[in-house]
């Protein structure tokens, strides 16, 4: 039997009141169990606010206004009422809920809605392009919207406009899925395990409902379908890597200052993903025919860094240059004055031969032979050692060739997709002082700018990943080191993710004139970690009532187009840089 619609609003009515994780996740289960087995797909993608992975690249592609006059369109009420109760409301959802309770009861008929049709009306309403498509997703909406009570429609157009606000993470879902149905939130590593190698949600969920533990253990690496990326920890010394890997010998390559990409090869076919698992091989046709030309097997799986290089001298570009290449048009001429080469770090798939479990020593030795060691496709430059002070010059010498540093690595280690841990250690020049750290944090607010800056926004609020509690803590509040250009790039950049309030995934003490929801990634430069009575990054870790923040922060000029909010700088980290910071203050005991 279909699942009504009323029914999912009404958990999601639900999850939206509680501010408990274990509470949410225990709704969610509890509802998941009676979702039927070929409609747990559809309730899945939804309640991450999307239609189908992020890799297939779905939109809905449904601005503000066209949302307010389907909005006006089924509820009777002026375009002008309309925008007015939205402005006063801040959301469209609810605006949406108190609109459609007021509208005139006189409808000849109303088709309850249910689960099935509003998910596979929304994907028309995302397949709908070219010439008339504005108005048939307006159509769509509204024929959705004739049908629904005010709770329905209030998560409806939460959805179309991308903003479902139940602030629930990826991982809570994976809790709940162990939770319904391997009987506890304690065997969801099996389920993120199959979520990591195969990150489509509403298939694992699906897989794991229908088939058990078992079946999600069947699930396997596939061309095609993109791994979460296996990351690394820092440390801000070749001595202390070597000391948290057990004193043995290590194997230290190139950082290059670069975009990762996860290369998939089937034959002829090739596909390039983000570290986002966002589809980007338009943006790298010359990567294409590279990988066609130079890596051996029919179908393999592998990880590169794409460096933009001086067609003159063959020297690496920074990052920002390479950045030229994200472009829609003009990609011919791109290419041209910013050609590419290849650098790969790792091999996962080999042929049919998945190589995941095998041990990183094991898959440099399978990449030497899957590729092709040309002036545009090598290996990542690598050094076996136990020496420390050899790994210490060896990332001079990879910072003298434009690197930013190194990635020290535990040759005995298996690739742990999705995974930070500290088989991977970043080892960076700034790392090396309290007076220069880097870090990739999400943007969450902006306030409006004064004298050269009026118009535009002077300041933003930034804010560190808790993987914990699965929040957006704040962290800093930088207005230094934004060019003219930049000034005017950002604010359209962070445009499509405004709110009026609060996101429910962010924790902040201060308010911004806007909010905005995690996605943009910017690079920021700090003096020094300090405490902070204003900012919630750690807060009571350290000191009861305290956060940690930076002090005299700086934007770098790298907008980080290939991270998602989720892969900003951890909380762990940050307490991690300023532990490592008081131990150096303090010095040898």
């Amino acid at each position: 039997m279909a699942m009504e619609f009323s029914k999912v609003a009404e958990c999601y009515s639900k999850i939206e009141s509680i501010s408990s994780r274990n509470q949410m996740t225990g709704v969610l289960a509890e509802f998941l169990r009676k979702v039927p087995m070929d409609e747990i797909p559809c309730f899945v993608y939804l309640t991450q606010g999307k239609l189908r992975p992020d890799y297939e690249g779905v939109e809905l592609g449904v601005a503000e206004k066209m949302a307010l006059r389907a909005l006006s369109a089924a509820s009777g009420a002026t375009a002008e009422k309309a925008r007015e109760i939205y402005v006063k409301e801040g959301d469209i959802g609810s605006a949406a809920e108190l609109l459609l309770g007021r509208r005139s009861q006189g409808t000849l008929y109303s088709e309850q809605l249910t689960l099935r049709r509003v998910y596979d009306s929304l994907m028309k309403v995302a397949r709908h392009s070219g010439e008339g498509s504005v108005e048939s997703k307006q159509k769509e909406i509204v024929s959705l919207l004739n049908d629904a009570s005010p709770l329905e429609a209030k998560y409806i157009m939460r959805t179309v406009t991308g903003v479902l606000r139940l602030g629930l993470a990826d991982y809570t879902v994976l809790d709940a899925a162990a939770l319904a149905f391997l009987g506890d939130r304690k065997e969801r590593p099996k389920v993120e395990r199959a979520y990591n190698i195969h990150p489509d949600l509403g298939f694992v969920v699906q897989t794991v409902a229908s088939k058990g533990a078992a079946g999600i253990q069947r699930i396997r690496v596939k061309v095609g379908v993109p791994i979460r990326p296996m990351l690394a920890e820092r440390l801000d010394s070749a001595e202390a890597i070597m000391k948290k890997m057990g004193e043995k010998k290590v194997a230290a390559e190139y950082k290059l200052d670069g975009e990762r990409l996860q290369i998939h090869k089937d034959g002829k076919t090739v596909v390039l993903f983000s570290r986002r698992l966002e589809v980007i091989t338009s943006h790298y046709p010359d990567a294409v025919r590279l990988v066609q030309e130079n890596i051996a097997p029919d179908a393999a799986i592998l990880e590169a860094e794409v460096v933009a290089v001086n067609p003159d001298t063959g020297e690496y570009l920074p990052f920002q240059e390479l950045m030229h290449r994200r472009r829609k048009y003009g990609v011919e001429e791109a290419m041209a004055q910013y050609p590419i080469a290849l650098n790969f770090f790792d091999v996962l798939l080999e042929g049919t031969k998945d190589v995941t479990g095998e041990a990183y020593s094991a898959r440099r030795k399978a990449l030497s032979r899957v590729v092709k060691n040309t002036e545009r496709t090598r290996l990542v430059p690598s050094l076996g050692s136990s020496r420390p002070q050899e790994i210490e010059d060896f990332m001079e010498e990879a910072i003298s060739n434009g690197c930013e540093g190194l990635v020290v690595k535990d040759p005995g280690s298996p690739y742990r997709a999705g995974a930070r841990e500290f088989a991977w250690i970043k080892l960076k020049r700034e790392y090396r002082s309290e007076l220069a750290d880097t870090m990739d944090l999400a943007v969450i607010g902006a306030f409006h700018g004064k004298g050269r800056r009026t118009g535009s926004y002077g300041t933003y609020l930034l804010a560190a990943y808790d993987q914990e509690r699965a929040l957006y803590t704040s962290v800093a509040k930088v207005g230094t080191g934004f060019t003219d250009e930049d000034l005017s790039r950002i604010p359209k950049l962070l445009k499509p993710y405004g709110s009026k309030v609060r996101p429910a995934d962010v924790e902040a003490k201060m308010e911004p004139d806007v909010w905005f929801r995690p996605h943009l990634v910017i690079e920021v430069i700090a003096s020094e970690l300090t405490l902070s009575p204003i900012h919630t990054a750690a807060i009571g870790r350290v000191r009861p009532g305290a956060g940690l923040s930076l002090r005299f922060p700086k934007f770098t000029g790298k907008v980080r187009d290939d991270k998602r909010g989720e892969d900003a700088t951890t909380v762990a980290e940050i307490l991690g840089m300023y532990n490592g910071q008081l131990k150096k203050v303090a010095g040898p005991r």
